[in-house]
C-alpha cells in the first residue's frame, strides 16, 4: 500500500530523476515544437509540486499528500508537457480522495481518470506522445495482479514498450530518430514510483528510460512552431463549460492547446480554477478570451525565437551524456560547505563546493545539480556532516543514471573532509585516488563541542539547557560549562589513543583567545602533535576538532 511518507518518497525520487535526465530530454523535445524545454517544463512542476507536498503535515494518509502534489503542479505547471504532468497528478490524487490506502486496485482506479483529465485538457490529441504511453500504462493494470507491486509494474513497464513505440507513430520523431519527450518523462514518474513499492528497483535503470531512444547524433532535426509564443495562464472563477468554450477559442487562435482543472481535489462543478496553455501570435487575443471567460492572473509568455538550444559545447575529450550534456574525463572532489569561511576554505583546498546557509538542510536535488554542473564523469563527494550520508547516496544514485559515477566519501564532519581533501590527487587514478581520501577520512577521529538545546540523559550523566557537550566521533563524552577547560578535556580524550596532527576549526563567536589556549595545552601536554587552526566563520559548534 501507499501511504502518505510513501507519495512523498515518490515525489523525491520523481524531482531527482528529472534533474538527471532534464538535459536528455530537452535535447530530444521536438514535437510539438522543438524548443528544448520539455525536461525543464516536467522538472519545474514536479519540483513545485514535491515542494507543496513537504509542506503537508505527514500522517498515514496518501491522499492528502497527493492532494498537495497535484495542488503545487497544477499551479505552477510549466509548458504543455508540465501541464499533463500535472493533470496525471491530479488524475491520481482525485480518484483517491477520501480512500486511503492506496492499493493495488485503486491505483488501477486513479491511472485511469489521470488518463481521463489529461486527454480531456488536450483540444487536439495526438497519437505517439504523453497521452500514448499514459494510455498504453492503464491498459496493462486492467490486466495486472491486484497488488500494488504487480500493477505498477505492469504500467511502467507498458509505458516503456509503448515509449518505443512513439518514434514511428509520429513522422518528426522517427526523421529525428528519438522518442517523444513528454513520454520519457512520464516513464520516470512510473519508474519512481515502481522503485518506491519494490524496495529501490528500476524497470528502467539506466535513464531511466529506453536507451536507443537517444539520437545517433548530437544534432536532431528541428521542429519549428507555426507560430511564435507560447502564452500560458491560470483562469479563476470560470466553470467546467467555460472551460470548454475556452479551448475552442484558443484552437481557433493557434495550437497546443490545453485547458486543465486546478480547483480543489474531488471538485467537479463548481466555478474553479484552470491552468491555460496556447501557442500562437496573437497574445494579446489569448489572453482576452480568458478574461471574457473569468479572472485572468499568472500570465508568462515565451517567445520561442529567444529560446536557445540546450547544447553545450567541450574542449576535445568530453562527449555527450544523456543526448545533449557534456561531461570531461576524469575526477574531481565536491565538497558540501556550510558558510562562507568553510567554502572558502574547502576551494582553497582544491575542491569544488555546494555551498549551505548555516542552518539549511539541503536535499538531494541540491546534491545532484551540483554534480552535474562539476561536468566530469567522476564525482568524489565530501557531505561533511553526518544526517546529509543518506541524501548524498540518493543524489549518487541519480547521477549514476545521468552517466556520472559518484562516490560518497564518508565524511562525517568538515574536519575529516579537510583530512581526506588533502591527500587528493588529481592525476591519480580514480579508483586509487577514492581510496586515498576514504582511508584519511577514516583514519580521523572527530569532536564537537557544542550547547545542549534542553535537559538530556547522555552517556555521561544529565545536561542541562546551556551545559557544553563534549563530543566524540558522535558521543557525548563529557559535560562542563567553561568553554577553554571544556575543549582542553575533550582534546586530551581524542588524543588518549594517539595523534599527530590536530585541525581545530574555530567559530567566529568563540574566544579570542582559544587557539592560543589550545596550542599552549599541547605544548604541555603533547609537544609532538601539531595543531592548525582554521576560522570557520558562523556555527552552531562552539569548536570542531579532527585528530589525525
Amino acid at each position: 500500500m501507499l501511504d502518505g511518507p510513501a507519495v512523498r518518497r515518490w515525489a523525491e525520487l520523481s524531482v531527482l530523476a528529472l534533474t538527471a535526465n532534464r538535459a536528455a530530454i530537452d535535447h530530444i523535445n521536438v514535437y510539438p515544437v522543438a524548443d528544448n524545454d520539455t525536461g525543464t517544463n516536467m522538472l519545474q512542476t514536479m519540483r513545485a509540486a514535491a515542494e507543496a507536498a513537504v509542506s503537508t503535515p505527514l500522517d498515514e494518509r496518501p491522499d492528502r499528500v497527493l492532494t498537495a502534489l497535484a495542488d503545487g503542479a497544477l499551479h505552477s505547471a510549466r509548458g504543455n508537457s508540465g501541464l499533463l504532468l500535472s493533470q496525471v497528478l491530479r488524475g491520481i490524487a482525485q480518484q483517491s480522495a477520501g480512500r486511503p490506502p492506496v492499493t493495488g486496485e485503486l491505483f488501477r482506479e486513479a491511472l485511469g481518470r489521470a488518463d481521463e483529465l489529461a486527454g480531456q485538457s488536450v483540444a487536439e490529441p495526438v497519437e505517439g506522445t504523453l497521452l500514448t504511453v499514459l494510455r498504453a500504462a492503464v491498459e496493462a493494470c486492467r490486466e495486472a495482479v491486484p497488488e500494488l507491486p504487480e500493477v505498477v509494474g505492469a504500467a511502467t513497464r507498458a509505458a516503456i514498450e509503448a515509449l518505443r513505440r512513439t518514434r514511428t507513430q509520429l513522422p518528426v520523431l522517427a526523421s529525428a530518430g528519438v522518442v517523444d519527450a513528454g513520454g520519457r518523462g512520464l516513464v520516470i514518474l512510473l519508474d519512481s514510483l515502481y522503485a518506491v513499492v519494490c524496495d529501490g528497483q528500476r524497470l528502467a535503470p539506466e535513464a531511466p528510460a529506453v536507451l536507443e531512444s537517444d539520437p545517433v547524433s548530437d544534432e536532431v532535426p528541428r521542429h519549428d512552431s507555426r507560430y511564435d509564443y507560447e502564452v500560458m495562464y491560470l483562469l479563476s472563477e470560470a466553470s467546467p463549460a467555460a472551460a470548454d468554450d475556452l479551448r475552442a477559442r484558443l484552437a481557433n487562435l493557434g495550437d497546443c492547446v490545453s485547458v486543465a482543472g486546478t480547483g480543489e481535489v474531488g471538485d467537479h462543478d463548481v466555478r474553479a480554477t484552470w491552468a491555460v496553455h496556447v501557442h500562437c501570435d496573437d497574445i494579446g487575443a489569448a489572453v482576452e478570451s480568458g478574461i471574457e471567460l473569468g479572472r485572468v492572473h499568472g500570465i508568462r509568455v515565451t517567445r520561442f525565437a529567444d529560446q536557445a538550444a540546450d547544447r553545450v559545447s567541450g574542449p576535445p575529450g568530453q562527449r555527450a551524456v544523456s543526448g545533449g550534456r557534456e561531461i570531461a574525463e576524469g575526477h574531481v572532489v565536491l565538497a558540501v560547505a556550510r558558510g562562507e569561511r568553510l567554502e572558502r576554505l574547502f576551494r582553497e583546498e582544491g575542491a569544488l563546493t555546494l555551498p549551505i546557509g548555516e542552518r539549511a538542510v539541503p536535499e538531494a536535488r541540491e546534491l545532484l545539480e551540483a554534480i552535474l554542473d562539476t561536468g566530469r564523469r567522476h564525482v568524489l563527494l565530501l557531505p561533511n556532516e553526518e544526517s546529509l550520508g543518506g541524501t548524498a547516496e540518493d543524489a549518487a544514485q541519480a547521477a549514476l543514471r545521468a552517466g556520472i559515477e559518484v562516490v560518497v566519501v564518508p565524511t562525517a564532519s568538515p574536519v575529516q573532509g579537510l583530512a581526506a581533501l588533502a591527500v587528493h590527487d588529481p592525476n591519480r587514478r580514480t579508483a586509487d585516488d577514492t581510496v586515498a581520501l576514504a582511508e584519511a577520512a577514516a583514519a580521523t577521529r572527530r569532536g564537537e563541542l557544542t550547547v545542549a538545546a534542553g535537559e538530556a540523559l547522555t552517556w555521561v550523566g544529565y545536561c542541562r539547557k546551556g551545559d557544553l557537550l563534549g563530543m566524540l566521533d558522535g558521543e557525548v563524552v563529557l559535560i562542563g560549562d567553561d568553554r577553554q577547560r571544556a575543549a582542553c578535556l575533550l582534546l586530551d580524550r581524542m588524543l588518549s589513543s594517539g595523534g599527530e596532527l590536530v585541525t581545530a576549526l574555530i567559530p567566529e563567536h568563540a574566544p579570542a583567545a582559544l587557539p592560543d589556549v589550545l596550542a599552549e595545552h599541547l605544548r604541555g601536554t603533547r609537544p609532538e602533535v601539531e595543531l592548525v587552526c582554521y576560522p570557520c566563520g558562523e556555527s552552531s559548534s562552539e569548536l570542531m576538532l579532527g585528530v589525525e
